[in-house]
């Protein structure tokens, strides 16, 4: 007689995509989204303010951003009040960025590779697909490849934002991986902006900078303590790296990689949490709205809105942004998960991630710098390059908020389940189901409650 297969041979667990975080990485993404959503709705504020601005005054709007000040001499930072937005408020923005991909490594989703490459990849292909659309846009006579990065950059401030002005929920995960998708973009995006944007190197002032940051490094991994020491060499490496010719928030982003992001001894919280939790409000409260509204000042007419759709390099941008961020994010995701064998979370669908690669097609402060950085000498191509990412980022806005409205109740009772705390003791009930202490706790708490409330079933208090 034939033999029966066996059944209780071990199977292998797939890996689940988008699962619930650790109690202590909910955490801190709370409270960093929590910033993250003030200072998009102040980003968006400003971006109006300065859309007004432009087209209602805008010989005042000029004059204000062609505003001199600062100290001349060798290091010539005797800068307009523009250039001081995008070169050094940006910095404060790119540090905060540094801190956050340093701590990602050491102690958040990218620290494992089986967790760190579902966001990577989604990264790398949102930023390949939106450049490849726009250089095959702008492969004709009239076309300016040169602004390929222009569509490449998420804005992690600008998405949240929105979700705050709609009122739409996210559960965690998703917020979570919309955050660090941000974190790895933001990597890619000051690669891109030191490799290809940077020209007339002066290696004296670069030697400098790079002394700057060693010094930097080493009183910090000394113990070496106090702001009075690190911020005036702070701002000596920022003037360097802004003398050398590497744009200047390379400097940001490199002294916040250098920050000791985990935890030694019995430290609450290490370093570079403390000095994320300090410098992310003047970042995202500060530092990217004043820039936006140096930076989204466009003059918006009939004309100029129709040369957005029909010449090459604003339409680029757009496709880029709205095409080419969701399909890049999405298809990567997808492809990740039919390669790797891993499984999405069972409650979530695949259309809550392409809402949010829709959302993640938001490129707002960094697409905005790129395209000042991309038409250096042509500044009504950039006005129009910055039209466009005007318009990409609403139309993406628009239709992300259309598709997470659709699934916003479930999103609301997703959230609801992750924020419950029945028995008061500030942790969510979600990480403490297995355990029979706090069972018996709950236990007893819902029949003390039936007791002083009676006809309320213990079943119904849970």
């Amino acid at each position: 007689m034939a033999s029966q297969p066996t059944t209780n041979e071990p199977t292998t667990r797939r890996r689940q995509l988008l699962g619930r975080l650790s109690l202590p990485e909910r955490t801190y993404v709370t409270d960093a989204l929590r910033t993250e959503t003030v200072g998009g709705i102040l980003l968006l504020t400003a971006a109006v303010v300065a859309l007004i601005w432009a087209n209602v005054w805008p010989h005042a709007y000029e004059s204000v951003l062609d505003y001199t000040i600062g100290p001349s001499g060798p290091l010539h930072l005797n800068l307009s009040l523009d250039a001081w937005a995008k070169d050094g408020l940006l910095t404060i923005f790119f540090f905060v960025a540094g801190i956050e991909l340093k701590r990602e490594f050491v102690a958040g989703e990218l620290r494992s590779l089986s967790a760190a490459i579902l966001p990577v990849i989604a990264a790398v292909c949102g930023v390949a697909l939106p450049a490849i659309l726009f250089a095959v846009t702008n492969s004709g006579s009239g076309g300016h490849p040169g602004g390929w990065a222009i569509p490449t950059a998420t804005d992690i401030a600008f998405a949240l934002g929105v979700l705050a002005v709609v009122g739409s929920h996210l559960p965690s995960a998703l917020r979570a991986f919309l955050l660090t998708l941000a974190v790895v973009d933001d990597l890619i995006a000051i690669l891109i902006i030191a490799i290809f944007y940077s020209s007339g190197i002066k290696f004296w002032a670069l030697g400098l900078a790079f002394a700057g940051l060693v010094l930097f490094w080493f009183l910090h991994r000394r113990g070496v303590r106090g702001w009075y020491l690190f911020v005036p060499l702070a701002l000596v490496v920022w003037a360097l790296m802004h003398e050398s010719g590497i744009h200047a928030t390379v400097a940001g982003v490199a002294m916040g990689l250098m920050l000791r992001c985990h935890r030694v001894g019995d430290e609450k919280h290490s370093p570079g949490e403390r000095i994320e939790h300090l410098v992310r409000p003047l970042s995202a409260g500060l530092a990217v709205p004043v820039f936006a509204l140096f930076a989204a000042g466009v003059t918006i007419s009939g004309p100029a809105l129709r040369e957005v759709f029909t010449q090459a390099t604003p339409l680029g941008i757009i496709i880029g942004l709205l095409v080419g961020k969701t399909v890049g994010i999405f298809g990567g995701t997808w492809l990740t998960a039919r390669f790797t064998r891993a499984e999405l979370n069972p409650q979530l669908k695949w259309a809550d991630m392409f809402a949010v690669s829709v959302l993640a097609g938001i490129g707002f402060t960094v697409s905005l710098l790129i395209s000042e950085l991309a038409f250096p000498g042509n500044q009504a191509l950039a006005d129009r390059a910055k039209a466009a990412v005007l318009v990409g980022s609403l139309l993406c806005a628009l239709v992300a908020t259309v598709l997470l409205k659709l699934r916003n109740r479930h999103y609301r009772e997703l959230c609801e389940e992750e924020d419950r705390d029945l028995d008061g003791d500030g942790i969510p009930d979600v990480y403490q189901q297995d355990d029979p202490a706090w069972q018996a706790r709950l236990t007893k708490s819902a029949e003390r409650a039936a007791d002083e409330h009676p006809g309320t079933g213990t079943n119904e208090l849970r």
